[in-house]
């Protein structure tokens, strides 16, 4: 890897073109939130790992090649999927701490590049659709 390319430790989709990355501690609900969204439309980038790069004024996430369309779903095993490449829009960290209205929207630096990131709940029967809403509202615009 160099300095523009990093792999961090986190579960990411693609909705409609743009990246989600989910992170959180270990048994948080990335997986599962990674799976709902799939179930929605969502197309894996990475589960429990996931390329960073950056390229001009974008990261893009990239799958690791190691285990890309690769998915470990809970009390199922690993299961194979497509997978996608896509520019990073928001990062989602999983907290029961999670303020009820993220005011403001903190930025992530990743590579040079300000990301936002919310403080995310985990595990509500909504959640995915929590997620998509918080893309639309916070996420980074299209890269058109």
């Amino acid at each position: 890897m160099n300095q523009n390319e990093t792999l961090i430790q986190a579960s990411v989709v693609a909705i409609n073109g743009r990246a989600l990355m989910i992170e959180g501690p270990p048994g948080s609900g990335k997986s599962s939130l990674a799976l709902a969204l799939i179930d929605r439309g969502a197309v894996l980038v990475g589960d429990d790992g996931v390329t960073l790069r950056r390229e001009g004024a974008q990261i893009v996430a990239c799958p690791p090649p190691n285990i890309a369309g690769r998915m470990e779903v809970r009390n199922i095993g690993l299961i194979d999927l497509p997978c996608t490449s896509a520019p990073l829009a928001l990062i989602l960290t999983l907290t029961e701490d999670a303020p009820r209205y993220p005011d403001p929207v903190e930025q992530r630096d990743l590579l040079g590049i300000a990301i936002p990131a919310l403080p995310f709940r985990p595990g509500d029967a909504v959640q995915a659709l929590r997620a998509e809403w918080a893309l639309r509202q916070h996420g980074i615009a299209d890269w058109a």
